[in-house]
């Protein structure tokens, strides 16, 4: 239940309105690696919480996350790589402020949500949640899937991180990209790919972040949590 922001929590800078789920990992372990106090309100997605009047005043997409700063006159921020940025330069880390620097990493952050994010959310959408198995589909969402994890593998052959030093690049296409067997893609054959996956997981800070809101059971190993996250899903994506 959405119950707004609470203006008497002491220390508390932002408020999380987020669900179990990439894009919104993308929002906690960015809040988590920058040490930023938050406060999580979840989102139940599959109840629709996220098309609630005072959710849209928030989110007006209906889309979590979402955050209010509660030291900037509760400025309210949409989309979760406009979020990752603004925390960032508000925190004066995982952004270089040189132009090229920084440049380097919205152009990643650009890769993962123009193409990683939608074209696993694709792959997701086709190959779990539709009842209906349409294989062209999913081999050209999967295949697309897999080209995008060779473009990164081939970036990580020459850098330990993507934009050069660890910044909000990394944040974001690990938060998708950890999921990859979800999308049914396989990439452990991509080997940098899978260094580098291993190294961002490591992180305390990615750890405590995707345990926000609720920590996800290991839906590869858990088959009744799996069928019962899907059937979730698949409402959502039908409604």
């Amino acid at each position: 239940m959405l119950s707004g922001p609470n203006f008497n929590t002491i220390r508390i800078m932002i408020d999380l309105y987020t669900a179990s789920t990439p894009n919104g990992w993308k929002a906690s372990v960015t809040l988590e690696e920058l040490d930023i106090p938050y406060e999580v309100h979840p989102i139940n997605l599959s109840a629709n919480e996220q098309k609630q009047p005072a959710f849209l005043q928030i989110s007006p997409n209906g889309r979590i996350p979402a955050i209010v700063d509660r030291d900037n006159g509760n400025f309210s921020i949409f989309e979760s790589g406009a979020i990752m940025v603004y925390l960032a330069e508000q925190a004066g880390r995982l952004l270089p402020a040189d132009a090229k620097g920084r440049s380097r990493v919205m152009q990643w952050l650009m890769f993962q949500m123009g193409g990683i994010g939608p074209m696993m959310g694709q792959a997701n959408v086709f190959y779990r949640y539709f009842p209906e198995k349409i294989q062209p589909a999913i081999d050209r969402y999967q295949n697309e899937c897999r080209r995008l994890f060779e473009v990164l593998d081939t970036r990580l052959a020459e850098s330990e991180w993507l934009a050069d030093d660890y910044s909000i690049a990394d944040i974001a296409n690990w938060c998708w990209v950890r999921s990859y067997k979800w999308s049914g893609v396989e990439c452990d054959d991509l080997l940098h790919l899978k260094r580098w996956r291993d190294a961002v997981r490591e992180r305390p800070a990615s750890q405590r972040g995707v345990a926000v809101p609720v920590k996800v059971a290991n839906l590869d190993e858990d088959k009744a949590a799996a069928g019962r996250f899907a059937d979730n899903a698949r409402k959502m994506v039908q409604t």
